[in-house]
């Protein structure tokens, strides 16, 4: 009994521990996201590909900035050819 008890406790305890996760807020897809500010906050929409695609849609209501985590292309190293 007192081993049952004990691993309920332990369960409960391990349960209260874990803190929820959050899901990534900027998409490496899209080069700009815009901040939007809403009544009871605000949120990150990162689905622009372009400065001016964001501010025709934040006008107003938000801002927009590079994303901080866009996935560039990698540069591939340029090779001479030798004949």
């Amino acid at each position: 009994m007192r081993l049952k008890l004990t691993c309920v406790i332990l369960a409960i305890g391990a349960m209260w521990t874990v803190a929820p996760s959050h899901a990534q807020t900027y998409d490496p897809n899209y080069p700009v996201c815009a901040e939007i500010v809403e009544w009871g906050g605000t949120h990150i929409d990162c689905s622009f590909t372009s400065l001016p695609q964001c501010r025709g849609t934040a006008s107003n209501r938000g801002w927009c900035f590079a994303n901080p985590y866009f996935a560039y292309e990698p540069r591939r190293p340029q090779t001479r050819a030798y004949r």
